[in-house]
């Protein structure tokens, strides 16, 4: 059987831990240099050495985003950069204009190279074609149905993997390729900078009447007509793994550890259910429970089964039920005192959800709260301030301890 990986996102060091630690087989991340999401904390030599040591240890792939439409500057320094990547011990990197992939072939033989969605590869010949002058893996374009998908893994060499996005943010342009930011802002999204236009609110003004701005109505809240859904395939492992499909795409190196923790633990459960025993594989709620903790937009299947029903018209901001409060950084079994770093305001006497790698979320109450030096506080405010608590349940480290909004009580 097919066992595809789960692959996950990590906008800086601490997502790469998460990640590895909630389930991803492999983390993709970006540099210091020519990756498209510049505005992320991305990865300093010394942190990228941490992380593909960290990742490695535990078995798991580190793939690196190289995957920039580049200019003629952005070129300068790029041989020397790819050759820090392979010394460093990247699993291999994610490219998508010829440029790179020459140079990465020219001065860096044995890294492996993966074709980004940013190539819009969208049918089996033109994947050949890379997969023939040396690319591994083809990261399909989020426009492919799941029937096209079948269609390109029947017809490609089992030397050739592909990948697909099932999580996460789509974006109204083709393969990601946008000059929208680049032409209101002025920041180019096809190199990092995307302002993510798309997301604005617009109205409609006729040119004899200037300053005079007519709403595009949806309803009587508006409209935003370029806005799109999130991708959320949770409910749809069994086709994904028949379909071949050998990497299991998540998106979001932008978006919060919690939000990493939580898609990639209701994935590696789902995925290792079925793959454990595909005749009784039934899918489980608290999988689509959990995505719908973190922030999100509202879910769809996307281009999968050809619904192409991936706009929203009623709002671009994102569904939010839950806020990470802090990650129990360790616990003493003897007096059940969790030493905890703070990530959102929190009060003494709160009841709070546990999420954890492995196993169910719990509840547990929150008691006799204290700083780091033993003052008691009724709440912790300050910003990844350290501070103890007891609790009615063991708790562990690395568990993430997160509570509803009150909107959502």
């Amino acid at each position: 059987m097919n066992r595809p990986e789960i692959l996950a996102p990590a906008g800086n060091l601490e997502k790469l831990k998460t990640a590895i630690d909630f389930g991803a087989d492999a983390v993709y991340l970006g540099g210091s240099k020519l990756n498209l999401r510049a505005l992320a904390d991305n990865f300093n030599t010394e942190k990228l050495k941490e992380g593909i040591s960290y990742a490695h240890d535990r078995g798991r792939k580190i793939y690196v985003t190289v995957n920039v439409f580049p200019h003629n500057d952005d070129l300068i320094g790029l041989e020397e950069y790819l050759k820090e990547l392979y010394e460093l011990g990247v699993d291999a990197i994610i490219v998508s204009d010829p440029g790179i992939i020459a140079t990465a072939k020219e001065v860096t033989p044995n890294l492996e190279l993966h074709l980004s969605t940013q190539a819009n590869n969208v049918n089996w010949k033109s994947a050949l074609f890379w997969h023939e002058i040396g690319l591994k893996r083809i990261v399909l374009a989020r426009e492919l149905s799941l029937e096209e998908m079948k269609e390109i893994r029947e017809k490609l060499p089992k030397t050739c993997e592909i990948e697909a996005f099932v999580h996460g943010s789509m974006c109204v342009s083709y393969s990601g390729r946008c000059l929208i930011s680049n032409y209101m802002t002025g920041r180019d999204s096809n190199r990092g900078l995307c302002a993510q236009p798309c997301r604005y609110q617009y109205y409609l003004m006729e040119e004899k009447r200037p300053g005079e701005f007519f709403p595009i109505l949806e309803d009587e809240r508006g409209t935003y007509i370029l806005n799109s859904k999130d991708l959320c395939m949770i409910e749809h492992i069994p086709q994904l793994v028949e379909a071949g499909i050998n990497s299991l795409k998540i998106e979001g190196r932008m978006k919060s550890a919690y939000y990493v923790a939580s898609v990639v633990k209701a994935y590696r459960e789902a995925l290792d259910s079925y793959l454990e025993n595909p005749k009784e594989y039934k899918f489980k709620e608290e999988w689509i429970n959990c995505l719908m903790k973190p922030s999100h937009r509202n879910y769809s299947t996307g281009f999968y089964f050809g619904e192409n029903e991936i706009e929203t018209y009623e709002s671009s901001s994102y569904v939010r039920n839950y806020d990470i409060i802090g990650i129990v950084k360790k616990f003493d079994e003897d007096t059940f005192t969790a030493t905890v770093e703070q990530r959102n305001r929190v009060f003494e006497g709160e009841k709070v959800e546990v999420l954890r790698a492995k196993g169910d979320s719990f509840e547990v109450i929150l008691k006799d709260m204290k700083d780091k030096n033993g003052n008691s506080i009724e709440a912790a405010r300050s910003a990844q301030m350290i501070f103890n608590i007891k609790v009615n349940k063991k708790l562990q480290e690395k568990d993430i301890l997160i509570k509803a909004r009150e909107s959502n009580k």
